[in-house]
């Protein structure tokens, strides 16, 4: 409603600075919407196809009305100054040195690339993949009937990516979709009506259980769980196994930062502090909540917080 009234904000005079901002993801499309509206010039880097980040490729199908995340994009676009650059990569294409060099300020938005392993053997066989990559293919494909879906679907994770990948696959026709996290249910990021509707959409959820081996030749076959227990030493797992059929696994346990820039200090898995001229937020930053609210307000107040820098305003 709000995007067919136009847009509601006005881009000032320009000011002759510009602001490269790496990632077309929520925080960096904030970030540049802030800034364009201040005046300036923005040239965002986008290493994907498409702008929008995680919104574009990383919310099940079922979630998203189809194109909306690309009309969201064009409005936010609209209030004009800003350059998108896609299929530009940080570290392969571009620097950060060079960037610092050819722009007033920098703007990091890189989201979180990588995918944590399962650290169980036999984790690299065919057919287990990781979960956000399974929604970026089903977000980008034109005909779902030609996406593959395995008829015993083992999902490892307890997060919102879990339910999207589980109750996606269900809905693709898979037989058996099983979402298998190794602590108790009141743990599970998912919220609770995400679990609620995964069970109705006929995905079985166990709970305490982690990984110990992918069973199979070539292609996965099974995979074996040990039961787990959350103590106040933390967690620890337990003799008893069981095994699980599997044609498809799918993992879901969290993303971790790759590549950090240079000069960029890195902990917890994420940018804690950055060079000289240079702001970050979003996923990426040690302060985020991987929610694309928080990143949207991260966005902007760097936005801000390099306005005021580059003015001093």
């Amino acid at each position: 409603t709000a995007m067919a009234k136009g847009h509601p904000f006005k881009r000032a005079a320009a000011t002759g600075k510009t602001i490269a901002v790496v990632g077309a993801g929520p925080a960096g499309l904030a970030c540049a919407h802030r800034l364009a509206m201040k005046g300036h010039a923005v040239t965002v880097y986008e290493k994907r196809a498409k702008a929008g980040g995680l919104n574009e490729y990383g919310i099940a199908s079922y979630k998203a009305t189809g194109g909306f995340a690309q009309k969201e994009v064009d409005w936010l676009l609209s209030i004009g100054g800003i350059t998108v650059k896609t299929g530009v990569e940080l570290g392969r294409d571009i620097t950060l040195d060079k960037l610092r060099a050819d722009h007033d300020a920098v703007f990091l938005g890189i989201g979180l690339q990588g995918v944590n392993a399962l650290r169980a053997a036999g984790e690299d066989m065919a057919g287990v993949r990781n979960a956000v990559d399974f929604i970026a293919d089903l977000r980008q494909s034109k005909d779902l009937s030609k996406l593959a879906v395995g008829r015993n679907v083992v999902v490892i994770g307890g997060g919102m990516t879990a339910v999207d990948a589980a109750v996606q696959s269900k809905l693709l026709g898979a037989e058996n979709v099983t979402i298998v996290y190794r602590r108790g249910q009141e743990k599970m990021s998912a919220s609770g009506y995400e679990q609620d509707h995964a069970v109705q959409a006929g995905v079985r959820i166990i709970h305490n259980a982690a990984p110990v081996r992918v069973l199979g030749s070539s292609h996965v076959e099974a995979v074996e769980f040990a039961y787990t227990q959350d103590s106040a030493d933390g967690l620890k797992t337990l003799s008893e196994t069981f095994t699980l059929k599997a044609d498809q696994v799918f993992k879901a346990i969290g993303q971790t930062l790759t590549g950090a820039p240079d000069g960029a200090a890195v902990d917890g898995g994420k940018i804690a502090s950055a060079p000289a001229k240079v702001w970050a937020g979003g996923d990426c930053w040690k302060g985020g909540e991987d929610l694309t609210v928080t990143a949207v307000a991260e966005g902007r107040d760097a936005a801000e917080a390099i306005h005021a820098h580059l003015t001093g305003a």
